[in-house]
């Protein structure tokens, strides 16, 4: 009977260690499964503030563009027409606009490689949110990027191209639909990293957003993706 005993207690004990086994494996793939999502539904979970990297050297910076703006060129994604929803970034005039230093925003991998008319345009999927994709355009690259290669928050592309252009970018999210919704560059930043705006001259989020509604009521009009209407908005936030 004590064998009996001592043999039930021993398979009790290892069925207890499986157990505990597939809960831990079951709990980690769910865990795996959140930090690999390449999918993001806004209007479910909202927009995450999860960049506290600039890509920019913002001190060389006199003013940035409005998300939604009519700066540029139309710049949209299918759920909105004729606006342009990335943000330029254009240097001070007293500073040498082809010194202007280019980060990483995030850590994740390259997605895009483009070369532009002027530089080259990168993007860069977020590890932590993979659905999240940032594109930088008119990089000088410090060295050859390529598809699939991992790349370090804070980690230097290059530089500005030169004043012939500014520097831009944008945020597109993988929705559920898959057909990409764009976001602002604000709407993903950390409080810690906006303050840094904050510091010169930018009160809230909004002050670098033209709202959809807003917009909309002064819509424009395209010819391709030109701008053919004078915008009776104000498309630029002058930094302090």
């Amino acid at each position: 009977m004590n064998m009996m005993k001592h043999n039930l207690i021993s398979i009790l004990i290892l069925f207890l260690f499986s157990l505990e086994a597939m809960i831990t494996g079951c709990s980690k793939k769910t865990e795996n499964q959140q930090n690999t999502q390449d999918t993001w539904d806004i209007d479910k979970s909202g927009i995450p503030k999860f960049v506290g990297t600039n890509y920019i050297e913002l001190d060389k910076i006199y003013r940035i563009s409005k998300f939604r703006s009519s700066v540029g060129h139309d710049y949209s994604d299918v759920f909105e027409h004729c606006r342009s929803m990335k943000h330029y970034f254009e240097p001070k005039s007293d500073v040498d606009w082809s010194t202007v230093k280019i980060y990483s925003p995030v850590t994740g991998k390259i997605t895009r490689v483009e070369e532009e008319w002027a530089g080259t345009k990168i993007e860069i999927a977020s590890d932590d949110y993979p659905a999240f994709r940032f594109s930088i355009f008119h990089i000088n690259s410090l060295v050859q990027r390529n598809v699939d290669e991992k790349i370090i928050a804070g980690e230097q592309l290059g530089t500005h191209i030169g004043s012939q252009t500014m520097s831009d970018i944008s945020v597109i999210v993988n929705d559920p639909t898959h057909q990409g919704r764009m976001v602002s560059f604000f709407d993903v930043m950390t409080d810690a990293l906006f303050s840094n705006y904050a510091n010169r001259g930018v009160s809230k989020r909004e002050d670098m957003i033209i709202s959809k509604a807003i917009r909309d009521a002064n819509s424009l009009t395209c010819n391709g993706d030109t701008f053919i209407t004078t915008d009776t908005l104000v498309n630029w936030f002058i930094l302090n």
